[in-house]
């Protein structure tokens, strides 16, 4: 029985990463612009591969309404137009990963800069199986973005606008980042929804269940 302690340090190494509440995890990023399409594929991956969507906003939001004091310090720092900091928003990505009984996670919207990504491998320990860019033109999403939720605050041409200079400027470096490491997967978002899915599918068939 004495292979474990034979084994080369590289691979104690290897286990001690991606390693969160005693189990080991697969973390994906998911990244693209507004319109992109994102939520629409990450439902998709959920329901077919079993992975678990955390979203960075919608964890952000859930504190917030939690009313504790965190959600207070959250919501203050949104309505003074601050960001927040990587740390919140990362101990909550963390906290859901470790509470939850899955080992597969689709994290959406997030890193959102090349600051978030230091700290979110810095933090967790975790370094990404891979990143999922839907690469769209801005043509493309802007054009989905006015075609859909007539009504939508944040769906008007100027903030639609601000919201694609943002992704540009923030995102973009966090994605060619995870290209020199060979871990990006791009898929042309700019097909029609079950198109892009058979390219999801692709990427995702090396975790699809195993039959039992």
């Amino acid at each position: 029985m004495g292979t474990v302690v034979d084994a080369p340090a590289v691979v104690t190494e290897e286990v001690a990463e991606n390693t969160l509440g005693g189990k080991k995890v697969t973390v994906v990023f998911v990244l693209g612009g507004p319109g992109s399409g994102k939520g629409t594929q990450c439902a998709n991956i959920v329901e077919h591969f079993g992975f678990t969507h955390l979203s960075a906003g919608d964890l952000l939001r859930a504190e917030i309404k939690s009313g504790s004091e965190n959600g207070t310090m959250i919501e203050n720092m949104i309505k003074e137009g601050k960001i927040v900091p990587s740390e919140v928003t990362i101990k909550l990505l963390q906290e859901a990963m470790i509470k939850n009984e899955n080992d597969k996670f689709l994290i959406d919207g997030f890193p959102r800069n090349e600051e978030n990504r230091a700290a979110f491998e810095n933090v967790t320990k975790i370094s990404p199986a891979f990143v999922l860019f839907f690469d769209c033109s801005e043509e493309e999403m802007e054009r989905r973005l006015l075609g859909r939720n007539q009504g939508r605050v944040d769906d008007n041409i100027e903030t639609i606008k601000k919201r694609f200079k943002t992704f540009v400027e923030s995102s973009l470096p966090v994605i060619e980042y995870y290209n020199s490491k060979d871990k990006v997967k791009k898929i042309d978002a700019a097909k029609p929804i079950p198109e892009v899915f058979e390219d999801v599918k692709t990427i995702f068939a090396p975790y699809a269940p195993k039959a039992e």
